[in-house]
């Protein structure tokens, strides 16, 4: 069975060598920048002029919802359960930064949170399971703002007076939706940028927080880490850069292996990034996928590649759970691939 076995993976690795992506069908010119895969078929995004999208067959059929009175409103983060469950996040100054949820699949949606802080911008919203949710806005007085829901209906603000203090210029970006996500029961992890390029860490839903030092790029008001990923509790990946300077390569892409306690920059990506994710395919689970502006890329950190171009198109978000990859972007862009390491594995090892 060995040699059988191991043509198998020969065919399965090398169909996913040649992954591209192909762009779907959607009928609107919204801006996407949230994305939430909830599995193969069912799939969420949010977008500029208070849209959102939705499809329950892997993209076969789209539907193009628009939340009542929020064409204004720029949904940069979507949370997604099932086909009928998601939060959304919008953001702005004062009331422009606002919480929403469905439970029909977009046919009706409430507004569970209003800021009322003028000084307040929230960036993303991150859940561990369909009643505990967290939020973040940037800081004000030089520590993030936090909000909470334990029910999935109420939102309070958490008391983040034991945070460690941000530094002039540090900030969070609302890129992505996923500067702020949650990993595990209790883990959430939040990256900043500006003055400093910082991962902070809590294991308590949020109450308790470190702070830690990494090599990402930082100095400027748009420079710094735009997105992290987790594939457990020890291993994760940042991405970031410059987005005033989208091709700018040095020190944008940085690995854990303590859980966040430290971080080394590991190869080069090809420029900005706004967000990254895992890629779990055949029998490896060392794959990222990072997009950004000026297109995405692909590495296997297991077998410690340089990163591989995949395209040069411009791309907000991208998030991967059972057979696809899905990356969104400007102008109602959708796209989903098949994204795998580019050699054969050793199945000895």
């Amino acid at each position: 069975m060995k040699p059988i076995f191991l043509i198998a993976a020969f065919l399965l690795t090398s169909q996913f060598a040649s992954g591209q992506w192909i762009k779907q069908n959607v009928n609107t010119t919204a801006s996407f920048r949230g994305l939430s895969v909830v599995n193969e078929k069912v799939i969420w995004a949010s977008g500029t002029e208070g849209t959102v999208i939705r499809t329950v067959d892997s993209g076969k059929h789209w539907d193009i919802i628009h939340v009542p009175d929020a064409d204004k409103l720029d949904f940069r983060d979507i949370e997604a359960f099932d086909a009928g469950t998601a939060y959304i996040l919008s953001i702005g100054n004062g009331e422009s930064s606002r919480i929403y949820k469905t439970t029909d699949g977009g046919n009706t949606w409430v507004l569970q949170f209003k800021n009322t802080n003028e000084k307040a911008f929230f960036d993303a919203i991150a859940c561990w399971d369909k009643e505990h949710c967290i939020a973040v806005s940037d800081p004000i007085d030089n520590r993030f703002v936090l909000v909470e829901t334990t029910n999935g209906q109420n939102w309070r603000l958490i008391d983040t007076s034991k945070m460690p203090p941000t530094r002039d210029g540090e900030a969070a970006f609302a890129a992505s939706g996923t500067c702020l996500i949650t990993e595990g029961k209790n883990n959430a992890f939040l990256v900043s940028g500006g003055k400093v390029a910082r991962v902070f860490k809590s294991t308590d839903r949020g109450k308790m927080w470190k702070v830690y030092d990494t090599p990402i790029v930082r100095g400027t008001s748009g420079s710094g880490i735009f997105s992290i990923a987790m594939r457990d509790s020890k291993n994760g990946v940042i991405v970031g850069g410059n987005y005033e300077n989208p091709a700018f390569m040095d020190s944008n892409i940085a690995i854990t292996t303590d859980g966040g306690a430290t971080w080394k920059l590991k190869g080069i990506v090809s420029g900005y990034r706004s967000c990254v994710t895992y890629v779990e395919i055949a029998f490896d689970k060392n794959t990222v996928v990072a997009v950004g502006t000026n297109g995405s890329d692909r590495v296997s950190f297991r077998i410690d590649r340089l990163w591989d171009r995949i395209d040069s198109a411009n791309y907000n978000a991208v998030a991967y759970k059972g057979e696809y990859a899905w990356a969104v972007g400007p102008n109602g862009l959708v796209v989903r691939g098949r994204f795998g390491n580019k050699v054969d594995i050793d199945l000895n090892k």
